[in-house]
């Protein structure tokens, strides 16, 4: 106590003019109109950039959660396409949900390691056989076609990109119904070709090229790319299509696994027709 005495005396002087000048703040604020609005216009100013700050950290944290719902939205709502479904009743037009099941199912994943520079190029994603993926089911992006499931461990999968050197999706031009496969020259991870298709017939430029759905791992029309141009190959009747893909594989981050629910079947029936002589 004696010391806080002692220290009062000292600064008796200074601590005063501190109170005066506080006190004259006060009233300068509180009675003259425009130092007061400039005073609570820079306050509101200070406490609008601090809300901005905090939201915008709080939408950084929450965006990844954010991406996770939006892609499980876009899982179910493609589900939900006519091209995914199987029609039961094939004589009636009719639609509603008595006439057609599920066929596909869509299964949201990320993408934690990736490669688009070697000649066959796979990505890592982190689901797997804990999830019901399994070898050879399609893998498909946002934009388009990725690939076909290479391997499975319990939480993990790999992916065989459309860039390597026999993916052999099947594949059609949507315009004319000409159908090929789908290859990749490992030059260019922004352009394939289709293969296969007859020079008898004329591609337009810009064509869409889709998924033709026969090998039972795609469902029938799913984005595959663009023509971008057409090449005769010398001494065959065949065009060389060179196709502009649809999904960038540079910079991909999320995917979705897609599982016929019918393949086995399909696999099982097909298995029993006799081998061609």
């Amino acid at each position: 106590m004696r010391n806080f005495l002692a220290f009062l005396r000292q600064f008796r002087v200074i601590l005063f003019l501190a109170l005066l000048q506080g006190i004259a703040l006060t009233w300068y604020f509180t009675f003259l109109q425009y130092p007061r609005s400039q005073y609570l216009t820079s306050a509101n100013a200070v406490s609008g950039t601090m809300y901005k700050w905090q939201h915008e950290i709080t939408e950084f944290v929450h965006l990844k959660q954010n991406n996770d719902w939006l892609q499980k939205k876009v899982a179910r709502l493609e589900a939900k396409q006519v091209k995914n479904l199987l029609k039961i009743d094939r004589e009636n037009v009719k639609i509603n949900d008595t006439l057609y099941k599920v066929q596909y199912v869509y299964t949201p994943a990320e993408i934690i390691r990736s490669t688009h520079t070697m000649r066959n190029n796979y990505f890592t994603i982190n689901i797997g056989a804990e999830q019901g993926v399994e070898v050879g089911m399609g893998v498909f992006g946002v934009n388009g076609v990725v690939g076909t499931i290479h391997n499975v461990s319990d939480h993990m999968a790999t992916v065989k990109t459309c860039l390597t050197e026999n993916i052999n999706i099947a594949a059609m031009i949507e315009e004319s119904g000409e159908h090929g496969f789908l290859k990749w020259d490992g030059k260019n991870a922004r352009k394939g070709s289709l293969t296969g298709i007859s020079n008898d017939r004329k591609v337009k430029k810009w064509s869409n090229v889709i998924t033709r759905g026969s090998a039972g791992t795609f469902p029938r029309g799913l984005p595959i790319g663009k023509v971008q141009k057409t090449k005769a190959i010398e001494g065959k009747p065949l065009w060389d299509v060179t196709v502009l893909f649809a999904e960038d594989y540079r910079r991909i981050q999320r995917v979705f696994v897609i599982k016929n629910l019918l393949r086995n079947e399909q696999l099982d029936l097909e298995a029993k027709n006799p081998d061609p002589k």
